[in-house]
């Protein structure tokens, strides 16, 4: 008897255990977890990751063809405006411009004499030939009334012009000499000439020589270096790229399905992915008007008015740009939204013990959360689309072990 008492015992037991399981989610349903629909402030964003660049860059090469003597920079180096990038073997050149400069100083010494020796030897020749023919004026003059008294003949009369014809030939002569080693002469213009042809000469030669030294044109950082010492080089080919210093850039890749959100002189907020923890902010300041069709996005462009120290060309950046904001949102979380992307979105709100299906109009979206312009209210408990065995007019039990639409 007393094992049949202890069997009946345990058989109750396990009856009241059963029901104590079973009946409760017979009469009120399963557990299930739910989430909190908030009321906060909202920003939407845009997401989207590029790389850092300058809005141009500058590549250099030589202006003429040569051996590379010197390299003095490397990749990285931050270089200043002047600063000497390439040194070509200058050997020939500079003797070029030595023999230049002597030619042009032979030039400048003809031009001196004319001015400071000859002019004044012509001058004294003019005196002297005027004076001669001065006399041998007078002499044909006397000639002259001696013949025609009769005292001398024709002959002597005759020899009389003649000199004075020579003399003034000669004086004539000594002019024209004069004229020509002054200021504005012929002789004195064609040494003059040749003086300029000769600091032409030594100005070419001179900037020949300039080109065997490649100089930054701005400040700025090299960013790329192709080009080694022994190296023959030549005109028209990219040795180095220089990222000139100034205004930076971030060149995005935006999603053509956000392109009616993203609009010129947006914030953003930007972290270089070295430096994830980071933040520094950037405006919106250049839209491509263009799609990639191949990877149906957008090129978009933010200037960094006070770049980070840190940050260099080419960096990879994440850029969350705010295109919205609302003050005391009510926030779902997009989990939680069943038909998110069709024409009526829904939830399943719990109410009395039951979830409910309730139609929502959603407004703004990011990270995970969802805008609710009707239909629910901060407060209202939701279940998450998780819950796949709960639909519209299933008992449940809440159980608040989903946080809410957190930031």
């Amino acid at each position: 008897m007393l094992q049949v008492r202890y069997k009946m015992a345990a058989a109750a037991l396990a009856v009241v255990v059963f029901l104590g399981l079973v009946l409760p989610r017979v009469l009120y349903g399963p557990k299930v977890q739910v989430e909190t629909v908030v009321q906060r402030n909202f920003v939407q964003t845009v997401v989207a990751s590029g790389r850092v660049e300058n809005p141009h860059r500058l590549e250099v090469g030589v202006q003429l063809t040569g051996t590379v003597a010197a390299v003095p920079v490397s990749e990285g180096q931050r270089v200043t405006q002047g600063m000497v990038l390439i040194q070509l073997e200058s050997m020939e050149l500079q003797a070029a411009l030595r023999q230049a400069e002597l030619a042009e100083q032979e030039a400048r010494v003809h031009v001196r004499q004319l001015q400071e020796l000859q002019e004044p030897v012509a001058e004294q020749a003019q005196l002297q030939a005027q004076a001669n023919y001065e006399n041998a004026q007078r002499n044909w003059e006397r000639s002259q009334a001696l013949f025609d008294k009769g005292f001398i003949g024709s002959a002597a009369k005759d020899e009389a012009q003649r000199a004075a014809q020579v003399a003034l030939a000669q004086l004539n002569t000594t002019r024209q000499q004069l004229l020509s080693v002054r200021k504005g002469g012929s002789e004195i213009a064609a040494a003059q000439a040749a003086l300029l042809s000769a600091q032409a000469v030594v100005a070419g030669a001179r900037s020949r020589l300039s080109y065997t030294q490649v100089k930054a044109p701005v400040n700025g950082t090299l960013i790329a270096r192709t080009v080694e010492p022994g190296d023959v080089v030549q005109p028209g080919k990219a040795l180095m790229v220089l990222s000139p210093a100034g205004d930076t850039q971030l060149v995005l890749q935006i999603d053509e399905k956000n392109l009616n959100l993203v609009h010129l002189g947006q914030s953003a907020l930007a972290s270089a992915d070295a430096y994830a923890n980071e933040r520094f902010d950037a405006t919106v300041a250049y839209i491509n008007p263009g799609v990639d069709a191949q990877r149906g996005s957008v090129e978009v462009k933010l200037n960094v008015p006070t770049p980070p120290e840190y940050l260099k060309q080419d960096m990879t950046v994440s850029v969350d740009i705010e295109v919205a904001r609302r003050e005391q949102a009510v926030l779902v979380s997009a989990d939680s939204v069943h038909d998110l992307d069709k024409a009526q979105p829904w939830v399943l709100r719990v109410r009395q013990g039951h979830a409910q299906r309730q139609d929502v109009t959603l407004g703004l979206f990011s990270n995970g959360l969802c805008e609710v312009l009707s239909g629910l209210s901060a407060g209202d408990v939701v279940v998450p689309k998780v819950a796949s065995d709960v639909s519209d007019g299933t008992r449940m039990r809440a159980v608040m072990t989903v946080k809410g639409a957190q930031p």
